[in-house]
């Protein structure tokens, strides 16, 4: 409390002194029955510059930092949202998923697989209560440049 205070006070954010945990949405994943042509669709009528993977969003964070948000259509028959049935998958952005994955553990929060490490980030996936797959990823947005 006194940290809150002294941010105040001190005109600093508040986020900075809190503990963060998701920082933005990394992802937009949905099901469909053909992908390809799907993006083509929305490169040719929306103007989104797609690739095999969908589009990637470029955006500025609030210290000037490139970041990057991910829309990806994927084939019906996917196993990626597994063990979800639903016809989508949320991507959060995160700040230190190692501590992150450890305190909604302690809270209870059904943890999916092992945390994976790659060149453009780190990712873990969770349930929400209805089941819905949630993919988390601390992003090295760098890696995409």
């Amino acid at each position: 409390m006194v940290d809150k205070i002294k941010a105040i006070y001190f005109k600093e954010e508040v986020s900075e002194v809190e503990e963060k945990r998701v920082t933005g949405i990394g992802g937009f994943f949905f099901k469909t029955e053909n992908p390809k042509e799907l993006k083509d669709w929305y490169k040719n009528h929306l103007g989104l510059n797609t690739d095999d993977y969908g589009c990637t969003f470029w955006w500025n964070d609030e210290k000037g930092n490139k970041c990057s948000t991910q829309w990806s259509p994927f084939k019906n028959d996917t196993n990626y949202f597994e063990p979800s049935q639903k016809q989508f998958m949320q991507n959060f952005r995160v700040h230190d998923l190692e501590s992150l994955i450890k305190k909604l553990s302690q809270e209870g929060v059904t943890i999916i697989d092992e945390m994976q490490t790659y060149e453009y980030g780190k990712f873990a996936w969770i349930l929400d209560p209805e089941n819905n797959k949630i993919e988390l990823w601390e992003p090295i947005d760098s890696a995409f440049l």
